[in-house]
């Protein structure tokens, strides 16, 4: 069994239709991780193929593990996994997180198989959750100006407001890049987690994020770059956007009832301010759609002068618990 500073590392790799680039994304993982869970969620190219080759080829556990009617099987280093239909990042994730969770590892990281995470930063992402420093960790791509130039304006504005957006509803109020898709997690925590209840697509990470905070779970953010080549993000914002806005306030208000017998609701005294922009992004979805009742407009807009309330009640009792990992750390 490989082990990093004395702690097992299984790594799950997500792919849609990443024919050329899973392979060497696998590849490329350093010597130390002991399990790679390649989730190929139903694609239409040869991924399937790259991530089975690669399991072929990869080397089994000198241990080996007994089974039900006697005898031992040996473990592969990279576990291939297929869904026969799509069922969106976020279940491929959980696929991935489940199979760690059967395999007893200790940290379990993630990582897109687009090619666009540096698998030379995963010792990053481990280290403070080995250092008991917290139990989540995961990147950052808003932490330098250089790392920002990097992403193309239209990116940027995104993953800004979605920022802004999952501080209000997560109450992480020292996150940057929510949709950061490279991150780890001990496993003890994420066995505290209902993997079931969490969103299938692309808002997993947000949900995510909200669920540890509702279990007073510690975040590292790790500042990193991210790897930019000819890939296209699978992140449409003008519909991803809207739709996530009014997944973060529905998970706002769960939070909020969730949280508020034990005292662990957190923000800043700004928050009442970026309320006001949550509740802009879901009255602007209302809007948009001509075929929206007025009343629910109308309904939309007292929700949203609540959220200033519930936020602004929230100053009482912040205390967000978010440390920052620089780049030279």
């Amino acid at each position: 069994m490989i082990v990093y500073r004395d702690h097992t590392v299984g790594v799950v790799i997500t792919a849609y239709n990443e024919e050329e680039l899973v392979g060497s994304v696998i590849d490329g993982l350093p010597s130390f991780v002991d399990r790679v869970y390649a989730v190929d969620d139903c694609s239409t190219d040869g991924t399937w193929a790259e991530i089975t080759q690669r399991a072929a080829a990869a080397p089994t556990d000198t241990a080996s593990l007994p089974v039900p009617d006697g005898g031992q099987r040996r473990r592969n280093r990279v576990v291939p996994i297929h869904h026969e239909q799509n069922r969106g990042v976020g279940s491929a994730i959980k696929s991935g997180f489940r199979g760690a969770l059967d395999d007893d590892v200790d940290i379990v990281a993630v990582m897109d198989g687009d090619g666009q995470m540096d698998p030379d930063h995963l010792d990053r992402l481990l280290d403070p959750i080995v250092d008991g420093r917290a139990s989540y960790a995961k990147g950052n791509r808003l932490a330098k100006l250089s790392h920002i130039g990097s992403m193309s304006w239209f990116r940027l504005l995104g993953n800004v407001v979605l920022t802004i957006l999952t501080r209000i509803a997560s109450g992480y109020w020292r996150m940057r890049d929510p949709q950061n898709g490279y991150n780890a997690i001990e496993t003890t925590v994420l066995e505290r987690i209902p993997l079931a209840q969490l969103h299938d697509r692309y808002g997993f990470r947000n949900d995510m994020l909200i669920r540890l905070r509702v279990h007073g779970v510690t975040i590292a953010d790790v500042a990193m770059p991210a790897v930019y080549g000819e890939e296209e993000s699978g992140i449409r914002y003008t519909t991803f956007v809207p739709r996530m806005s009014w997944l973060l306030l529905c998970r706002f208000f769960w939070r909020i009832r969730t949280d508020l017998p034990e005292y662990r609701v957190s923000s800043p005294s700004v928050s009442g301010s970026m309320s006001v922009l949550a509740g802009l992004a879901v009255i602007t979805r209302m809007r948009a759609r001509k075929r929206t009742p007025a009343w629910i407009t109308r309904l939309g807009t007292a929700l949203s002068g609540l959220l200033v309330v519930f936020t602004m009640v929230e100053d009482r009792y912040a205390n967000d618990e978010t440390i920052t990992i620089e780049e030279n750390e």
